[in-house]
């Protein structure tokens, strides 16, 4: 499975926010065997949401899209994933009562603000959508088709992709090796192991640990064990055990 991240948000762009959910997801997703295509930041603007959205559900097996959903006049994600699928926007009866729930709630808690909500736009979705409830805040989620939306605010995206997690998995498997040669020095032998075995392999140096990370890819366990030892017995490598995480392909 290959997934494309979008990440929404004029404040993303501008520096005044780090991105991290979509490192998070990224992180969440590789844990699950997935293959992370893209990750691209977009700001507010309703026709590029729409565009880039609809040529990534072409693309990808799935699609997920953070921020920009809820109340404010700078939220128009909603819109623009609806535009992408040439649909309307409509509550259904379970976003309205999830947002009435919430609201309530809200009100108990802030008994002396007056919640000016518009209970309709908050519950709208793309018609036809699955609705995603937003447990930890307010603006519900959805899926249309491969599209996942989900919020920008940190708790609440962690929340809503939690409750959908299980609907990404793949096959590729990671491996970690650690040797203290210079990067120029392995070169050879990190060609040498894409040529011999299917597997991809990544140099990431760490100055202060004075060693070089390198992490084997593969969607098959022989590939993968085969080039790991292959590796080791060619490389200075060091005795730190490998890791790995996968979780095959549903």
């Amino acid at each position: 499975m290959e997934v494309a991240l979008i990440t929404v948000g004029d404040e993303l762009l501008s520096g005044d926010t780090v991105d991290t959910n979509a490192t998070w997801l990224a992180d969440r997703l590789t844990d699950r065997g997935v293959a992370v295509g893209r990750i691209l930041s977009l700001p507010d603007d309703r026709e590029t949401i729409a565009d880039h959205v609809a040529d990534y559900s072409a693309l990808f097996d799935r699609v997920i899209v953070t921020g920009g959903i809820g109340g404010t006049p700078d939220d128009v994600t909603m819109e623009a994933v609806a535009d992408a699928f040439d649909r309307e926007l409509a509550a259904s009866a379970l976003t309205r009562e999830a947002v009435d729930q919430r609201l309530a709630e809200l009100k108990q808690r802030l008994p002396d603000r007056d919640l000016a909500v518009d209970r309709e736009a908050e519950a709208a979705i793309p018609a036809g959508s699955r609705p995603l409830i937003n447990e930890a805040g307010l603006a519900p989620g959805c899926v249309v088709d491969d599209v996942y939306v989900l919020p920008g605010i940190p708790g609440e995206l962690k929340a809503m992709f939690d409750s959908v997690a299980d609907e990404f998995a793949g096959d590729r498997r990671s491996e970690f090796i650690y040797t203290v040669e210079p990067e120029a020095n392995i070169v050879w032998a990190l060609e040498e192991a894409m040529d011999r075995f299917e597997v991809t392999v990544g140099c990431y140096p760490d100055r202060e640990a004075d060693h070089n990370r390198l992490k084997l890819t593969a969607t098959d366990d022989t590939e993968l064990a085969d080039a790991t030892d292959w590796l080791l017995s060619n490389i200075n490598a060091s005795e730190t055990p490998v890791s790995r995480e996968w979780v095959d392909d549903a």
